[in-house]
């Protein structure tokens, strides 16, 4: 049993609640990250996302640990950051020889010989790391050094984060298979670019689902509506955000993350949460 049904990521049907991974970074015995990863399979979930950048490697290796050969888990990686040191546990890494360094390195910690999809990660526009100087870089570079590795074989499908929908439109002849942007109740900035996914068959997997992500962002799950239609439905209100996000695109998926085990069964459960329309008219307002 998939959680939340199936949807395209490029080559693969996966289900539509997956994993992410960002939570495990944290230094520390790997005993508690691992359980948590292979509890996740062992529910269903059969895609994760992940990044080099995630604790300078320590993530990927928990899921490699946890995960490898993974001959039925998708992993979705990311570039256009490196790890650093101080306030900010990352500094940009737009360059193209940069991005191929940061594949390089993601193959390396995950153990693998191709990552199934890739995810360029820009960064023109706040809130987050805006690129300045060197690191100001045109996309077009940028795809041409993402398609040659996937001509090489290095990576199997490219993906974009942090986009605008004229990116998007513009990156369409390379084959994009999936956008992350930020995206919740509390976050619809991004509309045109899911009206987009929607138009070509993108797998959408916002980052960010449940809000709170960006200084002073309002929590999903504060919400009154959000409170109301889970007393109603007998779902947490964490369950019926995740949810919500389900039903703005048959190509939607979500990519919580968590330490707790508990709070993963949670997460995934939000799959079988059904939302009336009546549901949902409380929530869209």
């Amino acid at each position: 049993m998939r959680p939340g049904g199936t949807a395209r990521l490029g080559e693969h049907e996966v289900a539509r609640v997956g994993y992410g991974a960002m939570q495990l970074r944290e230094e520390g015995p790997d005993d508690g990250p691992v359980a948590v990863l292979r509890r996740a399979r062992e529910l269903g979930v059969d895609h994760v996302d992940t990044a080099e950048f995630y604790g300078d490697g320590v993530v990927n290796r928990r899921i490699r640990a946890a995960l490898a050969p993974y001959d039925d888990v998708v992993v979705v990686t990311k570039v256009g950051a490196e790890p650093a040191t101080g306030e900010i546990p990352l500094r940009l890494a737009q360059r193209p020889d940069q991005l191929r360094a940061q594949v390089e390195a993601n193959l390396r910690s995950l153990g693998a010989e191709r990552l199934d999809v890739v995810n360029l990660r820009r960064a023109d526009a706040a809130p987050g790391l805006v690129a300045e100087g060197e690191q100001v870089v045109d996309l077009d570079d940028q795809l041409a050094v993402m398609t040659a590795l996937r001509d090489e074989g290095k990576i199997g499908a490219v993906g974009l984060s942090h986009v605008s929908a004229d990116q998007l439109r513009h990156a369409l002849p390379v084959g994009v298979v999936c956008v992350q942007n930020a995206y919740s109740l509390v976050d619809r900035s991004s509309e045109a670019v899911l009206d987009l996914c929607r138009e070509h068959g993108i797998a959408w997997m916002p980052y960010f689902p449940l809000g709170g992500g960006w200084p002073g962002q309002t929590q999903v799950t504060s919400l009154p509506a959000v409170r109301s239609v889970a007393e109603r439905t007998g779902a947490t209100p964490s369950q019926v955000g995740l949810a919500w996000v389900l039903t703005r695109s048959p190509e939607a998926m979500v990519i919580p993350g968590t330490r707790s085990v508990e709070h993963l069964e949670e997460n995934v459960a939000a799959g079988s949460v059904s939302l009336t329309a009546e549901d949902l008219a409380t929530l869209d307002a």
